[in-house]
C-alpha cells in the first residue's frame, strides 16, 4: 500500500503499479512461447540441451510450413507445355511429409498422380513441388488429396486426374490407439478418371505395379 502526501497510507487497491506489465500472446516471440511451453511441460528451458531449443523448433515449424507463402497456380505456370499427346501421364510413389492440424503430429507416404492431357502438360519436376506445397502446411490427408487433383484440373483442363496418397500417421502411432501397421489411403478421381471406370482402374493398377529395376 502507498501513502498520501500527509503521511497516512493509502489502501485504495491499484495505486501501486506493478514493476512491469505481463506480455501478451500476441506481443510474445514465437520463441518466447515455446520457452513457455517448455516450461508447462515440466522442463526448465535454461539447462544445456535446451537452451537453443526455442530457436530451432522455430526455424522447423517455419520450414514445415513454407507451404503458406507458396502459389501452388504460380508454381504450375511457368512448366505448362503445349503437346500433342493424350495417354495418361503418371509420377508415382513421390514422398510427402506433413503435420496433421489436428495434433501437429506428422504424417508421411507416398503420392501417385496421374491425368489424361488435353493439349498441355505439366513438366515432370514440378508434380512433387505442387505435392510440397500443399504438404507444407497444416494439413488433413483428405484435403491434401483433393487440393492436389484440382490444381491440377484448374491449370491444364486435362481430360481427368487421378490423385492416391497412402499415408501413416504419428497421431495414430504414437497416441491414441497407438498402432504402428495402419496406414490411411485416400483417392481424388476428376473428369474421366471419375466416369470411367477403364480409366480409374488402369491407373490404379500401374501404380501398384514394381519394376524390377527397384523403381
Amino acid at each position: 500500500m502507498g501513502k498520501s502526501s500527509n503521511g497516512k497510507t493509502n489502501s485504495r487497491k491499484g495505486s501501486v503499479k506493478p514493476a512491469s506489465e505481463p506480455v501478451s500472446l500476441t506481443e510474445a516471440s514465437t520463441e518466447e512461447l515455446l520457452r513457455e511451453l517448455l516450461v508447462r511441460l515440466g522442463e526448465d528451458p535454461e539447462r544445456e540441451g535446451l537452451l537453443r531449443t526455442p530457436e530451432r523448433v522455430e526455424h522447423a515449424l517455419q520450414y514445415l510450413t513454407k507451404g503458406y507463402q507458396e502459389d501452388p497456380e504460380e508454381l504450375l505456370k511457368g512448366a505448362l507445355f503445349t503437346v500433342s499427346y493424350d495417354e495418361m501421364v503418371i509420377v508415382k510413389d513421390v514422398e510427402m511429409f506433413s503435420l496433421c492440424e489436428h495434433h501437429m503430429l506428422p504424417f508421411f507416404g507416398k503420392v501417385h498422380v496421374a491425368y489424361i492431357p488435353k493439349g498441355k502438360v505439366i513438366g515432370l519436376s514440378k508434380i512433387p513441388r505442387l505435392i510440397d506445397a500443399f504438404a507444407r502446411r497444416l494439413q488433413v490427408q483428405e484435403r491434401l488429396t483433393t487440393q492436389i487433383a484440382e490444381c491440377i484440373q484448374s491449370a491444364i483442363n486435362p481430360e481427368g486426374v487421378g490423385v492416391v496418397i497412402e499415408a501413416r500417421h504419428l497421431c495414430m502411432m504414437m497416441r491414441g490407439v497407438e498402432k504402428q501397421h495402419s496406414s490411411a489411403v485416400t483417392s481424388s478421381m476428376l473428369g474421366s478418371f471419375r466416369d470411367q471406370q477403364q480409366t480409374r482402374e488402369e491407373f490404379l493398377s500401374l501404380i501398384r505395379q514394381k519394376s524390377g529395376n527397384g523403381f
